[in-house]
């Protein structure tokens, strides 16, 4: 009897009227009744012009990237204007889910006019013909006459256009380089400026189908972020965090996004995505990259973008008292790093010892009441926890560098060593001054004017003018992207060689900060991961305080 029912349901079987190559792959067929069952053996379907006769076919075009860049960049600590709380949790997450599709992240928190128009030429030239290009912007903002505009943390409280970074200026210059895609996740409220009444003419936009525009909130509208004691986020990042992974077609995943928003009924009324696209082939964020490895403008991308994640090496100090003081490197962003000292070796008549930095050079940003703390917390990081220091007798101070796109020279500084002997009651001090170089992005100088169309002395090449006689070149010192640190990754104020590179490893998985020890005293390094921010699982479950993320306010 199940052979008949076999046999009928193969003659019955209904015809696919149009077939895609989704439908390729593996099946079985069951056969069944009350009282037995049966399965088929496995039967492999290959869909394609020569497998289909009678019915009609579509291929499905998987996007493939060249390569994948991200500029992701993050405004708090304006000059002028309400300070922000989210862009630097938000920033920190979309790095990391980024990471895990293969893309160049480039972070970079609190950033001026002169340095964020910087850091867009810098990443203009990581693309090229097929890359996929994506800019995310956190912070204050404005749409006038259909352009938006990001504003740098040093823009004065009536600001204009000129004090402003044009957003559709930067889609014509990408365009520039024949992307594959361009995608603007926009962060910030779309209100009128008032204070500007002039009409930008940005550069022709030429006609293509690579084009996506994710608006936190819809035109004339401001974008919110959710307050917490300890992380804050925006709520487009809340919800976007959930599917940007997604193996979708970008536009389908936004949408789905502006779906999840719009079941949120605290921003019902108040914040909604917009989504504006001419994307008409299925580009995803997942789509795989394939390039050749030994291409000279595949090779110059990477050397371009590793040259700015190079942490310093750790530094091990020899004391005349005896004891042996390491110094190690972390990356929080492209432009904030960690430095924590231990204390490896002391001799048995020292009783207490302990290493602080000190006489950092004019310029830097570090706030001297939170530097040289027990825990990162208490140094004023909210994104990095330590765990597992190596023991209570080794502990590790941290002193956290921000703005590192503002030094203009090599980082110096002093580690003072503060030691007291069992028969003594007078503390002792020795000092030593160590000099790192200029780590992760300083070594881009975005303080120094860049043209337009021209790039910079201090960017040292264009991938359009750059060669590669052999494939081998460029593999001495950056064998892949992800041989230099993790992150090209908001503050207001009106090199080394870069082959160390390869002395860091970095995971894709994760966005997991750098830190460099020294191997001869521990087997491995103690990582610095990243915490845990606002599940969205508990979106619902919190009493929301609302800060507004406008340009103009009433007071």
């Amino acid at each position: 009897m199940l052979q008949f029912y076999s046999i009928l349901l193969c003659k019955t079987a209904p015809s696919i009227p149009c077939v895609t190559t989704e439908h390729r792959g593996e099946y079985r067929c069951k056969v069944f009744n009350l009282y037995h069952q049966a399965w088929s053996d496995t039967a492999t379907i290959s869909i394609g012009p020569s497998s289909v006769t009678d019915a009609s076919w579509v291929e499905v075009d998987r996007g493939l990237a060249t390569d994948k860049v991200a500029l992701l960049i993050g405004n708090m600590n304006y000059v002028h204007h309400t300070q922000l709380c989210a862009p630097i949790s938000d920033v920190h997450e979309l790095t990391n889910l980024l990471r895990q599709m293969d893309f160049k992240v480039v972070s970079l928190l609190d950033l001026n006019w002169q340095e964020m128009h910087s850091a867009v030429t810098e990443f203009l030239l990581l693309l090229d013909k097929g890359v996929y290009g994506l800019l995310y912007f956190a912070g204050h903002g404005y749409e006038n006459y259909g352009n938006s505009f990001m504003v740098p943390i040093d823009a004065p409280a009536s600001y204009t256009s000129e004090h402003c970074l044009c957003v559709q200026n930067i889609l014509t210059r990408m365009q520039e380089k024949e992307t594959g895609l361009n995608v603007f996740l926009l962060d910030m409220c779309r209100k009128r400026n008032i204070y500007d009444d002039i009409i930008v003419q940005p550069g022709l936009v030429k006609v293509t189908a690579n084009i996506v525009f994710g608006y936190a909130t819809c035109v004339d509208a401001e974008a919110y972020e959710v307050k917490r004691e300890d992380v804050s986020n925006g709520i487009f990042i809340s919800f976007l965090k959930r599917r940007v992974c997604e193996d979708e077609k970008v536009t389908v995943m936004l949408d789905r996004v502006a779906e999840d928003m719009g079941r949120f009924e605290i921003t019902r009324g108040r914040q909604a995505l917009e989504l504006r696209s001419n994307l008409s082939e299925r580009r995803s964020l997942t789509d795989p990259i394939q390039t050749a490895e030994c291409s000279a403008s595949y090779k110059a991308r990477n050397l371009q973008w590793a040259v700015a994640h190079v942490l310093p090496k750790s530094h091990c100090l020899q004391f005349d008292c005896g004891v042996k003081v390491q110094l190690g490197f972390a990356a929080e962003f492209s432009n904030i790093m960690v430095i924590y000292t231990r204390i490896l070796e002391k001799p048995k008549e020292i009783v207490s010892c302990s290493a602080q930095l000190t006489d950092f050079p004019e310029g830097v940003d570090i706030d001297l009441k939170k530097s040289n703390q027990e825990t990162l917390l208490e140094a004023g990081s909210l994104l990095l926890i330590k765990e597992g220091l190596p023991s209570p007798e080794a502990p590790s101070l941290y002193t956290r560098i921000r703005s590192l796109q503002r030094l203009r020279t090599e980082l110096t500084f002093t580690v003072c060593l503060h030691y007291t002997y069992s028969n003594m009651d007078e503390e002792v001090q020795e000092r030593q001054p160590v000099t790192i170089g200029k780590p992760l992005v300083s070594k881009l100088n975005l303080h120094e004017p860049r043209s337009d169309r021209v790039c910079s002395a201090s960017s040292s090449f264009s991938l359009d003018s750059f060669s590669v006689t052999e494939c081998s070149s460029f593999t001495e010192g950056f064998a892949s992207v992800d041989s230099a640190s993790n992150t090209w990754s908001h503050y207001a104020q009106p090199g080394r060689d870069s082959s160390s590179a390869d002395r860091q490893t970095s995971s894709r998985s994760a966005n997991v900060p750098e830190e460099t020890d020294c191997p001869e005293f521990f087997g491995s390094p103690e990582p610095l991961v990243a915490s845990k921010s606002l599940p969205h699982s508990q979106v619902n479950d919190l009493n929301y305080k609302f800060s507004d993320m406008c340009n103009f306010h009433s007071y």
